[in-house]
């Protein structure tokens, strides 16, 4: 059985870095991806299982859009929405 293309698959589906390889979508080695994804220049993988490491698709294909904006845009969305900051009133009425 041969493994669906990469255009094929849904947002939601989880892909190993094998098949990221397989289908030349890393312009890079492992090594380097480990590095990016350390200092947020790639998407973080998630644990399918205690053994399985995988990237969600539609995360590869937003990086794949602009890889060299990319630490800068998550950056942003990390920094909008609501603040909620905990009031220093603890223990007072």
């Amino acid at each position: 059985m041969t493994k669906p293309d990469f255009a094929c698959l849904p947002n939601e589906a989880l892909v190993r870095l094998s098949a990221l390889r397989a289908w030349r979508l890393l312009p890079f080695s492992a090594s380097t991806l480990w590095r990016k994804v350390r200092s947020k220049d790639f998407p973080s993988p998630v644990k399918a299982a205690p053994n399985i490491t995988a990237w969600r698709v539609g995360d590869i294909r937003e990086w794949l859009a602009n890889p060299a904006t990319y630490a800068n845009a998550q950056n942003m969305r990390a920094t909008r929405g609501p603040s909620f900051r905990r009031s220093s009133t603890r223990g007072r009425p």
